[in-house]
């Protein structure tokens, strides 16, 4: 993965966890929070049979919300989490994200003017709405279902982030990876700009891949052959943010060469035994992320591809140590960093909702009071189709369908 710096103030600190100074913003939503709460509490003396069955925790259902055997806030807690799960709220959420990124997807087609006349604009153009689509994403990691991403590295390292142009190697276990990778690289101010190199497949995916074809990024058959001209022509242009496999790292290794500073080894794994998914993350499941990073200058990495294939063996070997003993002991060596949030992922979610959903809500009264079956008909089975079509966005981010074959001795000699 390959991270150029956007030009926004860098807002996220590097302090140690125990040092962090929380922003202004996040006082002024712990008190937007704390208001809501007490008007949820107040909803809840109505109990627990106002909401559907399976919407009510067990907890709600044996202690009611206004027991004074219940911990504090506890009730506003279980609101807040069948308010989270409600279809409804996710559909809009849903629309929220494919409309715009339709626009978004658009405009960058408007874009495309540009190439020609001005590619440095171009690209600048496109890193801006490439992060208004990704953020949301990130927004629902950070504030909707509120998982916590800790570092596990040195301030050295830190100090390094979103100042230079890098390579990171992050294993592939997890349904949400590329959403914590995104989330440090907005906290960083590099979201809009990082890379990946891609399956060829994703291509083809609405949104995803229209977006990232907009921003040049490389796709990959997974078959050296037919891949060999894509990478070099791709990567003689750009900065990329790849997926590991042998050839494609020594590869960009090569073709980088002079252009990056350094390589990330990224290691991450969850809390608890957690196995995070992103239909988890929508329903306002929260996660506690852990990821270990190691810094490596290029000097450090041998040039001869046979050498570099070698380093990179060794390198997921330390990385299978690492799960080993953080599988055992819960947590990764060495000292913790938690980079405060920042806002914009939110605001920006929040522009979107605005522009988009006062017209949808208006034209959903406008079906219901005009009492047409027609109009109900259609508009039920347009919502059918929203949510089908957002369920298949979701489920291109499951391993078994985006995990690489790396280690599969039947896949290499098919390959």
């Amino acid at each position: 993965m390959e991270a150029v710096p956007e030009r926004r103030p860098l807002l996220s600190s590097s302090l140690p966890a125990a040092t962090l100074k929380a922003p202004w913003w996040n006082g002024a939503l712990d008190v937007l929070h704390c208001r809501l709460s007490h008007a949820a509490a107040l909803l809840s003396l109505a109990g627990p049979w106002c909401w559907p069955k399976d919407r009510v925790s067990a907890a709600c259902k044996d202690t009611p919300p206004w027991s004074p055997r219940s911990p504090p806030g506890s009730s506003t807690m279980a609101l807040l989490a069948s308010l989270k799960s409600l279809f409804i709220l996710q559909l809009l959420m849903g629309f929220v994200f494919v409309v715009s990124g339709l626009i978004i997807n658009f405009i960058q087609l408007c874009t495309c003017v540009l190439w020609p006349v001005n590619r440095q604009l171009y690209r600048r153009v496109n890193c801006r709405l490439s992060y208004s689509l990704w953020s949301q994403l990130v927004m629902l990691l950070e504030w909707w279902s509120g998982t916590d991403c800790t570092l596990y590295t040195d301030q050295a390292t830190v100090d390094n982030f979103g100042k230079e142009h890098v390579i990171i190697i992050l294993n592939h276990n997890f349904e949400i990876d590329f959403l914590c990778g995104w989330t440090m690289c907005e906290r960083y101010g590099v979201l809009g700009s990082s890379k990946v190199l891609a399956k060829h497949e994703l291509l083809k995916v609405p949104l995803i891949g229209w977006t990232w074809y907009f921003l040049e990024i490389v796709f990959c058959k997974r078959k050296w052959e037919e891949d060999r001209d894509t990478v070099f022509s791709g990567l003689s242009r750009l900065k990329d943010y790849p997926e590991f496999i042998t050839k494609g790292f020594t590869t960009t290794m090569q073709c980088l060469k002079g252009t990056v500073t350094a390589v990330y080894d990224v290691t991450l794994n969850f809390q608890d035994k957690q196995t995070p998914t992103l239909l988890g993350i929508v329903n306002g499941k929260k996660y506690k992320a852990d990821l270990h990073i190691r810094r490596y200058t290029v000097d450090e990495i041998p040039d001869n591809e046979q050498e570099c294939a070698t380093w990179l063996h060794k390198l997921y070997q330390e990385k299978d140590a690492l799960q080993e003993t953080y599988n055992k002991t819960g947590k990764f060596p060495g000292p913790t960093i938690i980079p405060p949030r920042r806002p914009w992922t939110l605001l920006n979610f929040l522009f979107w909702a605005a522009i988009l959903l006062s017209p949808l809500i208006n034209f959903a009264c406008g079906v219901v009071v005009s009492g047409s079956p027609l109009l109900i008909i259609g508009f039920t089975i347009f919502l059918i189709i929203a949510s089908v079509a957002i369920r298949r966005l979701i489920g291109v981010t499951e391993v078994n369908k985006t995990g690489s074959s790396y280690g599969n001795q039947e896949a290499k000699k098919e390959n």
